[in-house]
């Protein structure tokens, strides 16, 4: 592990009450406040080069407006060590030096504060609003929050879906597709934004990556506007038809109160976007558990047999599954309370247990805001049935529960995760959302949050041959953007080559068998549940099962070696005294890259290296390192390669 050591020689930080100015700098990144006819604005630099120019902050309410008239009162900084353990994160321990530069502004007579954390390659900001002499809540209508960026860049985003359509009118779901190196003026695909986190190319100057933490049931989810014109983006809050028009669009809460932070992760490099945990870094624990959860690989019938398949003899097909390959769970989708019946669920429990697996039940979020009838429905959203449901469950010894389709941004929506996942903790089980918003900064937040979809995951490869053709651009697309800011439970990782229960019809896998291994690297979540069926046992290579059968879940660090989002990446994890390094080809040309692997081997280590052959079936060699700055690699088109070394 390595630790970020800063000078306090390297951290400046000036007011200067004439100029109405502050200014934050740690290492090469430096953050400056102006605060000019009546308006406040940060810019950020990074290297010398200015990648985010100045851009407003303020907001308005139904106490006052928080955005024009405002004047800097004062300005106090404070030296911070971030140190803390989390263990299904992309790091488990997290150490470096940072400041946070609070600056106490006043908007006509109204008093707030915008408190900057700053650290080596991040800024994250939020609003803090005292009580207002006797009034002790608000509500707050929008936010003038922005981001400006120079003119010459491009972006990397995903549209933000209309409200109350798709399937049983349950999106907006963080479900679009990406569009990559896009000029700002491109407008989104549905006219409502784009959904958190969004990637900005600087030029040749940098990389900029922007997204928000620390939402929790005092707030609502928030996403990027359309492009305003003059490289600004700006915070905009969730639309009235979300959760079929039910809950307010304007988040409320009591005074004193903080809105969520807003986060900008900086870099000449991608880097510091890949590695970045700022996420979890200025958020804090909600609750503290009593239970000791237990993180792995799990099965589920569903991604490939569908509905058919949630039946009891189907469900033990992939119960043994998961124990002939030493995978610690099976996840047992829609319609068991209908197709399986609850009478039953005990003894496929018991089935499972007895072959030392451990059970995931999925429930729907449900209720009145879509049109969901996949069963179990009306269980989650009612807090007198869920905490019934989730103590048969513990009766059982059901260890976890995979909550799908929300469809909202809203704060009443905030609130019914939270509850979720408090009530779930209190009955020791782990929680997965799916069809759901992104998570923000709620790995550390709540002990037993293991994982989010929110992205076009797994299940879009069996319904469309469009997406088996996108797979390889998007899956390296997710280590730059959405994977990088919180877990993505993506359930990929195939073997069959065609996307049926038959495995001789449906739609055509593009990708190299290699490839689909290279994604239990780069995706990265605490619980995966991999989409492999029983016919694999027989009919995928052996050194595909093999290699499943050990790779890990959860990792003490991650370290990017090179990429360009959508057409390849090179990324290390680390568990435990072993290094597990991918490389991925998303391009349909071939790929001879040399990689400098010199921070994870030695000249002569001999390490295990997974390649494609000639016709794209996967190999498994000892190779001895010759030059560690120079390890070369020949990638098949859509395909990978995958080293695992002992470190030395």
């Amino acid at each position: 592990m390595k630790f970020l050591f800063i000078s306090l020689a390297s951290l400046f930080v000036s007011v200067s009450a004439w100029a109405q100015q502050a200014s934050c700098s740690v290492g090469e990144l430096s953050l400056q406040v102006n605060v000019a006819s009546g308006r406040a604005s940060y810019s950020v630099t990074y290297a010398g080069q200015q990648l985010v120019k100045p851009s407003p902050v303020g907001f308005n309410s139904n106490i006052g407006d928080f955005f024009n008239d405002i004047s800097l009162v004062s300005s106090d900084v404070t030296d911070v060590v971030v140190d803390y353990s989390l263990d299904r994160i992309k790091t488990s321990h997290v150490h470096h030096d940072a400041r946070e530069l609070v600056l106490h502004l006043k908007a006509g007579q109204k008093l707030f504060d915008v408190r900057f954390h700053v650290s080596a390659n991040d800024v994250a900001f939020r609003y803090e609003i005292p009580k207002q002499g006797e009034t002790a809540s608000i509500r707050i209508f929008s936010e003038q929050t922005g981001f400006r960026f120079p003119d010459n860049s491009t972006t990397f985003l995903c549209p933000q879906s209309t409200s109350m359509v798709g399937w049983k009118r349950t999106k907006p779901s963080y479900e679009e597709e990406y569009v990559s190196d896009a000029p700002m003026s491109a407008k989104s695909a549905m006219g409502h934004g784009y959904t958190f986190p969004c990637l900005f190319h600087v030029g040749d100057n940098g990389w900029v990556l922007v997204s928000e933490t620390g939402v929790d049931s005092r707030f609502c989810a928030s996403h990027l506007s359309d492009y305003k014109g003059d490289g600004l983006y700006q915070i905009a809050y969730p639309m009235p038809e979300e959760n079929n028009g039910n809950g307010t669009v304007e988040p409320a809460m009591s005074l004193p109160g903080v809105t969520p932070w807003r986060t900008l992760t900086l870099g000449n490099s991608l880097k510091p976007i890949v590695e970045t945990t700022i996420a979890n870094d200025v958020v804090k624990p909600l609750y503290s558990s009593l239970n000791t959860y237990k993180y792995g690989r799990g099965t589920w019938s569903w991604i490939l047999w569908q509905d058919g398949s949630i039946n009891l003899a189907d469900q033990k097909q992939f119960v043994d599954l998961a124990a002939a390959m030493k995978f610690q769970y099976v996840l047992v989708d829609n319609w068991w309370d209908l197709n399986i019946t609850r009478d039953s669920i005990p003894e496929l429990v018991r089935y499972a247990n007895q072959k030392g697996v451990d059970v995931f039940l999925w429930y729907s979020s449900s209720g009145y805001w879509n049109d969901i009838e996949q069963g179990p429905i009306n269980c989650m959203d009612n807090s007198i049935i869920r905490k019934r449901e989730m103590r048969w469950m513990r009766s059982l010894g059901v260890k976890g529960i995979k909550v799908d389709f929300f469809g909202g941004d809203k704060q009443e929506t905030m609130r019914l995760y939270e509850q979720i996942l408090s009530d779930a903790d209190d009955n020791g089980l782990m929680v997965i959302f799916h069809g759901c918003t992104l998570p923000r900064g709620w790995e550390r937040m709540y002990p037993n949050y293991v994982g989010s979809e929110a992205v076009l995951a797994s299940e879009n490869l069996i319904f469309d041959q469009h997406h088996c053709d996108r797979e390889p651009v998007t899956t390296c697309l997710h280590p730059f953007i959405r994977n990088a800011v919180g877990c993505m439970e993506y359930g990929g990782c195939f073997l069959n080559k065609r996307m049926h229960r038959s495995n001789a019809s449906g739609n055509f896998r593009r990708t190299t068998d290699l490839f689909q291994l290279t994604t239990t690297i780069l995706f990265q979540n605490p619980i995966q549940n991999f989409a492999l069926a029983p016919n694999n046992l027989d009919d995928a290579p052996a050194v595909c099962l093999d290699y499943l059968r050990s790779v890990p879940t959860t990792w003490t660090a991650t370290s990017f070696i090179d990429g360009y989002p959508g057409k390849y990446v090179a990324l290390a994890r680390r568990n435990a005294d072993k290094w597990y390094i991918a490389f991925t080809n998303g391009t349909d040309k071939p790929m001879n890259k040399s990689l400098d692997l010199s921070q994870f081997v030695t000249k002569n280590q001999v390490v295990k290296f997974y390649y494609d052959d000639e016709k794209g079936n996967p190999q498994l060699k000892e190779l001895k390192i010759k030059d560690p700055k120079k390890v070369p690699f020949k990638l098949l088109p859509n395909g990978g390669s995958i080293v695992i070394c002992d470190i030395q």
